[in-house]
């Protein structure tokens, strides 16, 4: 494990020197992560190609800023599932966060509560979901489906009680993807890092580590069930009253079929690239997936996002927001709660400072700017209908 002490205060393994983009933080981060951990954290599966991707595809995005607008009261606030948020991000779960502080998700909870966004705790965590809400952010829990139904809603109903605001289905996760970082590492848990939300047995298999295999695969592939269909999703539906997040979707047509069934939100995702390698980035079939949803619930984009200029690239693509990932975790390695509030700081500083120089004084206004992509960029036939949006 890495990072600081206690998870509070100065004495939390700041990195040196003050960070002015998350590249900075990464590179803090590896420098106190030990290997095994660090690929965990920065792997794809594959030969990582969907995991470069996710970069290239937003760094493909360009925007047409508007002039002679007031930006002089740029306004970074909005709404997440009828929540006020302080800007248009939430974090995105994150399994066994102790493995990079001993803290993990309180410290990263604590963070996002600190700036006013969603912090999602997950299936995996390393601390009880209910530990985690009590820290006082808007919680969003993230659930796998599991061959154990009941522990399934169980943990829905835990959540409920806790006082959660949404249940995050993750969709994409029939197993996990061959990461073969993990692989050639045999990767495995430590045994102080623990699968907090199980009350039985089956998280031990992720601490037996094998030449050649990931223990946490070995564990998933006990414990989540394959068969995850649209019936199930429906029944969490009927069983749950908070609003319903469905991660993972990168069919059009599958996220307009989420909506139907009662979806209050759609999380366009890859996984971060660590599911099925060679396929699409995230960003690349955003637009498609707004248009298909048409307004029916809430589009969010996962998977790449490491600035606010992303943010904004996503709104103007026609999402309400974005989740953000690994770049928390670097925070949380660099420096515990302080490293992690120093991460979300980073993302709100440079996104109101993207907003304010695309014309924008609030997200609404962002959500209208033009964007241009890919191959569009060299032409020279600009006519309304060649490359607008």
């Amino acid at each position: 494990m890495a990072g600081g002490t206690d998870g509070t205060g100065a004495a939390e393994g700041r990195a040196a020197g003050v960070p002015l983009c998350l590249d900075d933080v990464e590179r803090a981060a590896a420098a106190v992560l030990p290997h095994g951990v660090r690929d965990f954290v920065a792997g794809g599966s594959g030969a990582e190609r969907t995991l470069a991707d996710n970069r290239a595809a937003l760094d493909r995005i360009r925007v047409v800023p508007r002039a002679l607008r007031d930006v002089s009261g740029c306004d970074t606030g909005t709404t997440l599932l009828s929540r006020r948020v302080a800007m248009p991000l939430a974090t995105a779960p994150i399994g066994y966060q102790k493995l990079v502080h001993p803290r993990g998700e309180l410290a990263a909870a604590a963070a996002a509560k600190e700036a006013g966004v969603p912090f999602t705790v997950g299936t995996l965590s390393s601390f009880p979901l209910e530990r985690v809400a009590a820290v006082g952010a808007i919680t969003w829990f993230q659930l796998y489906w599991l061959r154990d139904r009941a522990l399934s809603f169980d943990l829905v109903r835990r959540a409920e009680a806790a006082g959660c605001a949404a249940v995050m289905l993750t969709v994409d996760v029939p197993w996990m993807g061959r990461r073969l970082r993990d692989m050639s590492n045999g990767f495995a848990l430590p045994d102080d890092v623990v699968a907090a939300n199980f009350t039985t047995g089956t998280a031990s298999e992720a601490h037996r580590a094998s030449p050649g295999g990931s223990a946490l695969a070995a564990h998933t592939s006990t414990a989540f069930d394959p068969s995850l269909s649209w019936s199930d999703l429906e029944e969490l539906r009927r069983r749950t009253r908070l609003p319903l997040i469905v991660k993972g979707l990168l069919d059009p047509a599958d996220a307009a079929r989420a909506a139907e069934a009662g979806a209050d939100a759609v999380v366009v995702s890859n996984h971060g690239g660590r599911q099925l390698d060679g396929a699409v980035a995230s960003a690349d079939v955003l637009e498609a997936v707004c248009a298909e949803v048409a307004g029916r619930c809430e589009v969010l984009l996962d998977s790449g996002v490491r600035s606010g200029t992303d943010v904004l690239k996503a709104l103007a693509s026609g999402a309400s927001g974005v989740l953000v990932g690994r770049p928390l975790l670097w925070g949380l390695a660099a420096g515990g709660t302080e490293g992690a509030r120093g991460v979300l700081g980073l993302l709100a500083e440079e996104f109101r400072d993207a907003l304010g120089l695309a014309g924008c004084s609030g997200v609404a206004e962002a959500r209208r700017l033009r964007v241009l992509r890919g191959a569009s960029l060299d032409r020279t036939d600009v006519g309304e209908g060649a490359v607008w949006r």
